[in-house]
């Protein structure tokens, strides 16, 4: 163990990274599990989907052992790239224009009159929601955007805002699946969603919606919501039938936080760490977390090289004007509570995706002395976490994390390394 704690943490972050490559997690798994033979006169479809829509897609046809009949990469225009064998459009994210609804309405006509000889291959990745659309019959994308805006203002959780989005769809909550019908449908996903909940990934086109037009018609009258829609949409969720039956998909994960956390623990474990139980579940405002993050290190034995491992998406309550991310903030927390917590330490977070907020940084790495040289900097840590302005503050310390972009995204992961003096 002889590397150093600030090159040892930057090592388990590249591996949380690499764990999560959607290339390479797509060849892995065709190679271990390929598709079932095409029967017949059947023909495969391959439709990706996401920001990481592009690599999951050449990494299916190179795989593959056939060329598919028809293959479609719907990504966002900061990762489109040309594709030999594969049709590449993009959509907007996070707001859906008219370039998603392009794109959903391409798929839709991918899927039409397909066989039961027919296979579609799914790969599904972070940001499928917004790049990909189409408003159940009788709604706009104006409508949808309205009840969008309406949701993000409410206060709803992401699975109650998902009920609404999904039964004003026609390619949410299954609504691929049944789009298919009768072919079969395999889906790859990599997960940007804390606890891996299948619906809430792209907002779940290969998987059974979250409830009914009716669930979601009686869950916005009991909020008060209701009378703030469209027209048309409260026409829409009125009379909407019964549900349709979603067929059953294949749906395999192939990427995800809780994955990335495994394979930090794998290899700290190799370097001779010990690893406590992962917390997969570091979620809620950066202050709270940073308070977990010190009472689990608190608890951690002081006898060995112990690393703390987390995964998770925190929030940062915006006071003030400056610049800087959740995991930004979060590390800088950490920083200023190091009177606390004795031993030699690193902290680390960082967002696997290689962008932490509006800046170019992906996290920060802290050290006990981090705190001190901000000010020795000249500048005054306190008054600029107090500014959110964690990105200055520990940039004057070259505390920041700057990988560039990953093409991968599943949520944030934090490293703590602790050994005795």
């Amino acid at each position: 163990m002889t590397q150093s704690l600030h090159d040892t943490a930057l090592e388990l972050f590249r591996c949380a990274i690499d764990r999560a490559d959607p290339a390479a997690a797509v060849r892995a798994h065709l190679a271990t599990q390929p598709l079932a033979p095409l029967e017949g006169e059947g023909r495969r479809i391959v439709i990706a989907v996401g920001k990481a829509a592009v690599p999951m897609m050449r990494a299916a046809l190179a795989t593959l052992p056939e060329a598919p009949a028809t293959a479609l990469a719907i990504t966002n225009p900061e990762n489109q790239a040309d594709l030999a064998g594969a049709e590449v459009i993009t959509g907007a994210h996070p707001v859906p224009d008219q370039t998603s609804a392009a794109a959903g309405a391409r798929a839709l006509d991918l899927l039409k009159n397909l066989s039961p000889q027919d296979q579609v291959l799914m790969l599904i990745s972070g940001g499928g929601s917004a790049l990909m659309v189409a408003p159940a019959p009788g709604l706009t994308l104006t409508d949808k955007a309205a009840v969008n805006e309406m949701l993000l203002a409410s206060g709803l959780d992401i699975n109650r805002m998902n009920l609404i989005r999904q039964n004003l769809s026609q390619l949410k909550g299954g609504g691929l699946c049944r789009a298919a019908a009768p072919a079969r449908v395999t889906a790859l996903i990599l997960s940007d969603v804390i606890g891996d909940d299948l619906r809430a990934i792209a907002s779940g086109p290969t998987v059974d919606p979250l409830g009914t037009a009716q669930d979601a018609r009686a869950l916005l009258q009991d909020q008060g919501l209701w009378r703030t829609l469209p027209d048309t949409v409260q026409t829409h969720l009125s009379e909407a039938g019964a549900a349709h039956e979603t067929p059953v998909a294949q749906n395999i994960l192939i990427g995800s936080n809780r994955f990335s956390l495994e394979a930090m623990r794998d290899r700290a474990e190799a370097l001779g760490w010990q690893v406590p139980e992962l917390i997969a579940d570091l979620t809620g405002d950066v202050t709270e977390a940073a308070t977990r993050v010190l009472a689990a290190a608190h608890s951690a034995p002081m006898d060995r090289p112990v690393a703390l491992l987390f995964g998770g998406e925190t929030t940062v309550r915006l006071t003030g004007t400056g610049r800087g991310g959740r995991n930004q903030e979060l590390a800088l927390r950490v920083a200023q509570a190091a009177d606390g917590l004795d031993g030699d330490w690193v902290f680390l977070s960082g967002g696997t995706d290689g962008r932490d907020g509006p800046t170019d940084a992906a996290g920060g790495l802290v050290t006990p002395q981090t705190w001190a040289e901000i000010a020795q900097a000249g500048a005054d840590p306190e008054a600029l976490l107090n500014n959110n302005d964690s990105y200055a503050a520990l940039q004057a310390a070259d505390a920041l994390v700057s990988i560039g972009g990953t093409g991968t995204n599943v949520a944030d992961v934090q490293i703590l390394l602790r050994r005795p003096a």
